[in-house]
This record gives structure tokens, C-alpha cells and sequence, in this order.
């Protein structure tokens, strides 16, 4: 923000006030104007649908395919089921969009947080929010707080690990770009290099073919996988958040998108009036405690 010039100490009361006043005028608007009033609805910012879209009239929502359960359901995010589908047209809906007015696109995960002009709106595919990231996006308020999970082969020596300790001489996997390879490279420090994905479905495979002792993926998805797709392997545990803050999935938008305020408050007002919890409820019950890896 540009200085505001302060008129001479020796001149009149007057045009002191005046000038003040043309300041304050001209100031931009504080983000708390942008913020969601107690009726939960955008503010006066926020025009519900009629916001600056990629394509007037609509909202287009972007995630990778494929779309992995629990956050999709049956790999299509336009059905409405699973917890991501059903966050985004909840967070659409908050902004004067119905399902009609939706528009999915299919988005690499790397791509949507990467430096560049969006072709999406905003973006669901559980991206956790970050510093390094925040450099090349904007982000909305996190949706959901999340940890990281081990999951290996029942019965295999990574199976059998008690501690991050246990962790460091076997070979573990993850996806590209994810925290979870973060946590791999940051927290585990394993003495061999983690085997890195493009996909989690890769990752999944090397798991059950013994490419790999075991693979870190985001705690509701770990459940997922050892209850339906490799049901030969289990949760060895969960890793605890690193220092005070919470690691949290946001939605990504253009840096510095003028929807970003919105859609913020539109996460805000669902997360006040409970919406939040209970589509977490009903779509990811199954993500309960798991031991935790110290």
C-alpha cells in the first residue's frame, strides 16, 4: 500500500481532516469486510453467483484423475458422493453455484499447485496448504486436518514398527510432490532413498507386489486401501504433526485469484455451521486412531 503524505504540522485543522479522510476513503478494504457474516453467507464482496468465473455463469472445480475413494466415489467427482465431491458442492453452493452450474476438469495433481495461470477455479485433490506452495497458489481455508499413515504388508518387518526409529532401514514409497514423500524425506529419514510415484495406484501396486516395505499416504486413504484394495496390508501407524500448526487440505486457486476470499469464507461458513464435520462424519468414519508413530 502506498504512504499517505501528512499535511504540515502548521496547517489548519481543517485539511488535516480532510486529507485523513480522502485517506481512508481510498485505503483497501480490511479482509475481514470479505469474511463470512454471522448469517454464514459471503459478504458483500461475494456476489453469489455472479463471481469472476473462469466461464461466466459458471464454477469449474478441478481434481487429478483417477479420483481415489474416500474423497470420490467410484471415480467420479460430478456424482456428489464422497468427501471431497460432496465438500465441493457444498463450498459451490455457498457461492450461488447448484450442481447444474458445476463444471468438473481433470487436472494432474503436480499441475495444480504448480506456478502458472489455472484453467479451474479452484481445485479439490487433497492438497495440503504450505509455505513453499503458497509461493505459486493462493488457498482457501483448510476443509479438513489431516495426518500421514504407513501402511505395509501384514506380517512384513515394516508391519512390526513401533517408532519413526523402526521406520529408517526399510524402503519406503510415496507419491510425487505429497507431504506424505515430505514426511518420508523430513521425518523418517530412511537409509535408503524413498521409491517415489507418479500416482498412488503406483505406489500401490509396488506395495503388493514387494517392491516396497511399505508406502505413506494421507491417514483416511490409508484406511481405505487396506480395507478394499490391498487387504493384505494394514496401518502400522500414523505420524504426529509437525510443531504446533496443523497440516490442513485447502482448495487451490490462481495466485492471487479474486475468488479466493470467497471461497474462503464459503470453507469458513461450513466448517461454523457444522457442515464440515458431518460430511467428514459420513464419508470418512472409518479414518478413527491409528497408533501413533514417535
Amino acid at each position: 500500500m502506498r504512504s499517505v503524505h501528512r499535511a504540515p504540522r502548521r496547517a489548519v485543522a481543517a485539511v488535516t481532516v480532510a486529507l485523513l479522510a480522502t485517506a481512508v476513503a481510498c485505503a483497501p478494504q480490511p479482509e475481514e469486510d470479505t469474511a463470512t457474516g454471522p448469517s454464514g453467507s459471503p459478504g458483500n464482496g461475494c456476489v453469489q453467483g455472479e463471481l469472476a468465473t473462469k466461464t461466466p455463469g459458471r464454477l469449474t472445480i478441478a481434481t487429478d484423475e483417477p479420483a481415489y475413494e474416500p474423497w470420490f466415489r467410484d471415480g467420479d467427482p460430478a456424482s456428489g458422493e464422497g468427501f471431497e465431491s460432496a465438500v465441493a458442492y457444498a463450498v459451490a453452493e455457498r457461492l450461488g453455484y447448484g450442481k447444474g452450474a458445476v463444471v468438473w476438469q481433470r487436472v494432474p495433481f503436480n499441475k495444480a499447485f504448480a506456478p502458472g495461470a489455472k484453467t479451474f477455479d479452484f481445485d479439490i485433490n487433497q492438497v495440503s496448504v504450505s509455505d513453499e506452495r503458497r509461493k505459486a497458489v493462493d488457498f482457501s481455508a483448510g476443509y479438513y486436518d489431516v495426518r500421514q499413515a504407513v501402511i505395509a504388508l501384514k506380517g512384513s518387518k515394516a508391519a512390526k514398527a513401533k517408532s519413526v526409529a523402526d521406520l529408517k532401514d526399510v524402503t519406503l514409497g510415496a507419491q510425487v510432490g505429497t507431504t506424505s514423500l515430505r514426511y518420508i524425506e523430513d521425518v523418517v529419514r530412511p537409509e535408503r532413498p524413498a521409491a517415489v510415484y507418479a500416482r498412488n495406484d503406483q505406489a500401490k501396486s509396488a506395495l503388493r507386489n514387494g517392491q516396497v516395505d511399505a508406502v505413506v499416504t494421507d491417514l483416511p486413504t490409508a484406511f481405505y486401501i487396506t480395507a478394499a484394495e490391498v487387504t493384505d496390508a494394514e496401518i502400522v501407524g500414523q505420524f504426529e504433526n509437525r510443531g504446533s500448526a496443523r497440516e490442513q487440505f485447502g482448495l487451490v486457486l490462481d495466485k492471487g485469484s479474486a475468488l479466493t476470499g470467497c471461497v474462503t469464507a464459503a470453507v469458513e461458513a461450513l466448517r461454523r455451521d457444522g457442515t464440515l464435520a458431518e460430511l467428514e462424519q459420513r464419508w470418512l468414519s472409518d479414518a478413527v486412531d491409528a497408533p501413533v508413530l514417535k
